[in-house]
């Protein structure tokens, strides 16, 4: 079969390919730009212009499908990076739906979660009273075993093996008893943080008095961040402030207000007309179980909404979250 396929200039490929006989668009065209700028008609794709992005053209003309450019290894290194990022944030956004599910089935109103707080919270300080009351039980042990050494001491006679056992024994659990009691205030305290932020949860979702705008080498890796929209955590203190930046970030570029906000996900509300821009950061582990903030933004699925994804203005906001966080940071 033979080829056509020829370099042109606008206007003459324009008028060549509107001269073209019928039965020259029985067959597949395809359309694409080489390295020079020529612009390439042609029923064969040569093996060595294959990485070249390409249209696919009916017998009419139009174009049918669109083969987009073969990305390089490094391209396609952040593309799957990037995939990888999103499934892990949309892991986190389905437990998040999980969870919601779980709230609203589970409470009729405010006042049914905060009877269950106060439940909750009665049923954890009887648990330390009981805690309190086994240290109380062996302060009293020990001192009892205390005087009966020092009052051996006092008349002269050695402290038997034991009694001295015994002792160590008793300060052991005395030890064990206010590691219990701290556990419980810690889980009283993680408890009572949890309810309210399931009762703030639960006003949202039931708009109930919400409010939800509250609700390689170094070079080379930032770039690949500032690509994707990432930023890693060094240590725990710096996540932590970078968590609370990332708040700012999202309602200084989004124009949609934040409607999901937990400990792993800050996430816009989903965009209702063509212009609107929801962003969202995740929090996720890399592979070294070290911490990452994650960008994602989402556009209206439309046409107008695709472009704007795929805009300048998009990947400058992708661009500028690393740098953000970590001026906010204080690195």
């Amino acid at each position: 079969m033979q080829t056509r396929s020829f370099s042109v200039s606008i206007f003459l490929a324009c008028s060549l390919f509107l001269c073209c006989s019928q039965s020259a668009y029985a067959k597949k065209m395809y359309k694409w730009v080489n390295e020079h700028g020529e612009t390439i008609f042609s029923d064969q794709v040569p093996p060595e212009h294959s990485q070249y992005r390409r249209e696919s053209l009916n017998e009419k003309g139009r174009v049918v499908e669109v083969t987009e450019q073969e990305k390089t290894k490094e391209e396609q290194a952040i593309a799957n990076r990037l995939n990888a990022l999103k499934k892990a944030q949309e892991k986190i956004i389905a437990q998040q739906a999980a969870n919601d599910k779980v709230l609203l089935s589970t409470f009729r109103n405010v006042e049914d979660m905060q009877a269950s707080l106060y439940a909750t919270m009665q049923s954890l300080d009887a648990q330390r009273n009981v805690a309190q009351g086994n240290l109380k039980r062996v302060e009293n042990q020990l001192e009892s075993q205390q005087k009966k050494a020092a009052e051996l001491e006092r008349n002269g006679k050695k402290v038997p093996k034991n009694l001295l056992d015994e002792i160590k024994q008793t300060e052991e659990q005395i030890q064990i008893a206010y590691a219990e009691i701290n556990k419980q205030i810690e889980k009283k305290n993680r408890s009572k943080a949890e309810f309210e932020a399931n009762i703030e949860r639960f006003k949202f979702l039931t708009q109930e008095n919400t409010d939800p705008s509250k609700a390689a080498d170094k070079t080379a890796q930032t770039n690949i961040a500032d690509e994707i929209g990432l930023y890693a955590c060094e240590t725990d203190a710096l996540c932590a402030k970078a968590w609370v930046s990332a708040h700012d970030f999202i309602k200084a570029n989004a124009t949609t207000p934040i409607d999901t906000d937990t400990d792993k996900l800050i996430m816009g509300r989903a965009p209702a007309n063509d212009s609107d821009l929801s962003l969202s950061v995740s929090k996720i582990e890399d592979e070294n179980k070290k911490q990452q903030l994650f960008l994602d933004i989402h556009c209206r699925e439309s046409s107008l909404g695709a472009e704007l994804c795929a805009s300048q203005k998009v990947r400058e906001i992708r661009s500028t979250f690393r740098p953000f966080i970590e001026a906010a940071v204080g690195k």
